[in-house]
Parts: structure tokens; sequence; C-alpha cells
């Protein structure tokens, strides 16, 4: 599969914190957990946000209690609204920027989850009888990445998902129904915790299924659908995710693997892998 975050036509697909004005920081909430120290409402800075927009503890974010932080991923959204919504102007200096564009942060992220989706889809050769209306619609997403921001903000995202998701779908029937044999369908299961070391799931159904702590090391993921999938303290060490459809690198994050997990080449092994 070929590393669909670099799509020639598309923004960015992948996190530039550079480029970004720590907008995952500021504009998402987040309530204590096993995830978060502390609760921290939305609009407001993280307390652990330097002046500079970076994080004073990003090196050591797990052992500080901050994990949601390591699995959160923006696909390149906070860099497209930082740099180009805004044009280069930051909350901070310009203060009368933040609440529109704390507004817009989520509203890009999706969108630009939309196209990661669709860019990838249009890698697989089986998807073809659907690449034209794909790349319709990737055009039609991309072009709402670039309006302004008060209609960004007020972007019904939800129903443009609901009219690419028929195409993803179709896409994934097509590169499922080449695996031989029956394929299982778990489509929004409950697998919280489930058994599933070792086992065939190539070409299986698994979007939106609840994977959480399920215990999937070595079993045989390729080309199975993961779009949605819960995959949070799966156990995924010597699994096979090569060709996996639709898995992302959040969903990587919050999972547990080790040197051995095959993962997609676009992809790359979280750091708490060990």
């Amino acid at each position: 599969m070929d590393d669909v975050s670099h799509h020639p036509a598309l923004p960015l697909l992948q996190a530039d914190c550079a480029n970004c004005f720590a907008l995952c920081c500021v504009s998402l909430p987040f309530a204590k957990s096993t995830d978060f120290a502390l609760n921290k409402p939305a609009g407001t800075p993280c307390k652990n946000l330097g002046q500079d927009f970076r994080c004073g503890i990003h090196t050591r974010l797990r052992d500080s209690g901050f994990r949601g932080c390591t699995v959160f991923d923006c696909f390149g959204a906070g860099q497209q609204v930082s740099q180009v919504t805004f044009g280069g102007r930051d909350w901070r200096t310009h203060p009368g920027t933040a609440r529109q564009m704390f507004d817009v942060f989520p509203v890009m992220r999706r969108l630009h989850e939309l196209l990661r989706y669709a860019a990838e889809a249009l890698t697989l050769p089986d998807a073809a009888p659907v690449h034209a209306e794909l790349r319709r619609a990737l055009a039609d997403t991309e072009e709402w990445t670039r309006a302004d921001a008060r209609t960004l903000a007020a972007l019904d995202v939800g129903a443009l998902r609901q009219d690419l998701n028929p195409l993803l779908l179709k896409a994934s029937e097509l590169v499922r129904a080449k695996v031989p044999g029956r394929r299982k369908n778990h489509r929004g299961a409950d697998l919280m915790g489930a058994r599933l070391a070792g086992q065939d799931l190539r070409g299986a159904n698994l979007r939106g299924a609840c994977l959480i702590a399920a215990d999937l090391h070595r079993a045989d993921l390729r080309t199975a659908d993961l779009i949605g999938a819960d995959l949070r303290d799966a156990d995924l060490r010597g699994a096979d995710l090569r060709d996996a459809l639709f898995l992302t690198q959040p969903q990587l994050n919050a999972s547990q693997g080790d040197p051995t997990t095959r993962i997609p080449p676009s992809l790359t092994h979280p750091t708490h892998w060990t």
C-alpha cells in the first residue's frame, strides 16, 4: 500500500507540530482519568504548554500521566488551521482569533481523517471500480479544507462522512472479496477482551468493533477492515497488520505491540512499544 500521507493533491495528512499553534493542547477538553492526569476544559491551554507552543513534558508524557496525548493525532489538521485557515496568525498574538480557531480545529481534523481514508482507498487496485467516485469525493472534501473559518465552523462534517462512507465500504468489500475462504464479520461487535490470539482474521470486517484489551497477539489481520475499530490496549504483539484497511496511527498508538508487530509502511511503530 502506498503512503497515503503525502498524496500530491492533498494537504499534509500527518501532524506537523512545528507549524501548528498547539491547537490540540488548547482546543480539546480532557478529563482526569488513566489517560490524563487532570481536568482541562475546551479552549484552555494545558498547564504543560510553553509560550513557544511546545509541550514541556513531551518526552515523558506517559510517565507523567498524559498517555492520551501520545495516542492523539490530528492528521495534519493543526498546521492546516494554523497556517492556511488563519494565515499564520496565532491565538496568543491575535487573541481575537482564539475562539474561532479552537472551534475550527476539530472540524478540520474530521475533514483530514476523511481525506486520509479516501486517499488510502485510491491506492487499492482492487477498489478500481469506485476510484472515479472516490476521486470526486476526495476533491470535494479537500476543497472544504480551504474554506474560511466561519464556513468551516458551520460545516456538517457528518453529512460529508455519510456520503463518503458507502464508497469506503464498497472499496473494502472489493478488496476483501479477494481473500479466499469464509471471512469473519464482526462489524460493530463488542469484542472487549476477546481471545483472538493467532486467529486468521484476513479480510475480516471489524469496522467499528470494540477491541479494547482484546488479545490479538500473532493474529493475521491482513486486509481486515479496521475503520473506526477501538484498539485501546489491544495486544498486537507479533500480529500481522500489513495491508490492513483504514488502520490509522492513533489506533496503533492506543494499542500494545512490539518490534515483531508488522504494520503498513505508511505508519510507524509507537515509541511505547517494546
